[in-house]
């Protein structure tokens, strides 16, 4: 493994040049990656200029599904960013999208999901069922919902053990924060359910699915090996990136020790994006 004071890699400097140089867009975690909780970090900026001048795309790519692209979208503007609908792909919409492509027939869902999630889905044409046993849905779909009730919870698990098609946005057991608790999200709900019903989703949407990254292929025409996943976890981003052919980047939660412990090993473990972004910017000089 090739040691530098910004970033390692086990690749050798042709290797990673080469591999930076393919790059045409990059795909960012959004919590822990580019902001913590409230608190956009101060490379940010810097690094999204660094892109636009030197003509890399980028898109906004999340696991959490808590809230739809407009609240997204007034996030990033609260905190300086400017992003349009289309640089935004939370699991909600890949959700959505999953559900059109391979389950047309899914018309009436129940959801576990906050009321921003809970109106996507109404938008995108799905009837929201009730917490009731006589109101069965075509699907179950679970998600992080930091609004979550006990009855909803168990309805939840009731319908899991029914044996109806189950899906999970994401596999994310926390959510990053910089506040003094832990934010349980969709991977704990779902252990919950599996713990009382037996009963694992069916599939799971959210990084490390490699579908997370076709939306952006599509979107921008582009080959996998043209977009580098900038995320903090090993697990879902850089796991995400490699089952889909691009190029991961850790950068954020993670520590080093993590990474150089990790088997495989992740293409680029950057101090942050910036120190990725000097990387790009480099590999095309």
């Amino acid at each position: 493994m090739k040691n530098f004071e910004k970033y390692i890699t086990p690749m050798s400097h042709d290797e990673l040049m080469q591999a930076c140089r393919r790059i045409k867009h990059v795909a960012l975690d959004m919590d822990g990656t580019i902001y913590l909780g409230s608190k956009l970090f101060p490379f940010t900026k810097d690094f999204l200029k660094m892109l636009d001048e030197n003509g890399i795309g980028y898109s906004f790519l999340t696991n959490n599904p808590t809230r739809s692209i407009k609240d997204y979208l007034k996030k990033l503007e609260k905190l300086g960013i400017e992003a349009s609908e289309e640089n935004m792909y939370t699991t909600a919409v890949a959700t959505i999208e999953y559900l059109k492509s391979n389950m047309p027939e899914v018309k009436r869902i129940f959801a576990l999901g906050t009321p921003s999630m809970l109106a996507e889905f109404g938008a995108a044409g799905f009837e929201l069922t009730k917490a009731d046993s006589a109101d069965r849905p075509d699907a179950l779909v679970v998600a992080f919902d930091t609004t979550l009730q006990y009855d909803r919870l168990c309805h939840a698990a009731w319908l899991a053990s029914e044996g109806i098609p189950y899906i999970a946005t994401n596999p994310d057991r926390v959510c990053p924060t910089d506040l003094p608790t832990i934010l349980v999200d969709c991977g704990s709900i779902c252990r919950c359910i599996e713990h009382a019903t037996g009963r694992e989703p069916d599939i799971v949407i959210g990084k490390p699915n490699p579908d997370m990254l076709a939306g952006i292929r599509h979107r921008y025409g582009l080959e996998a090996d043209e977009i580098a996943m900038c995320g903090d976890r090993i697990y879902t981003d850089v796991a995400m990136a490699r089952n889909a052919g691009a190029l991961g980047v850790l950068s954020g939660e993670t520590t080093l020790d993590t990474a150089i412990n990790s088997n495989p090993q992740p293409p680029i473990t950057a101090l942050n994006v910036m120190e990725f972004g000097r990387i790009l910017v480099d590999a095309r000089t």
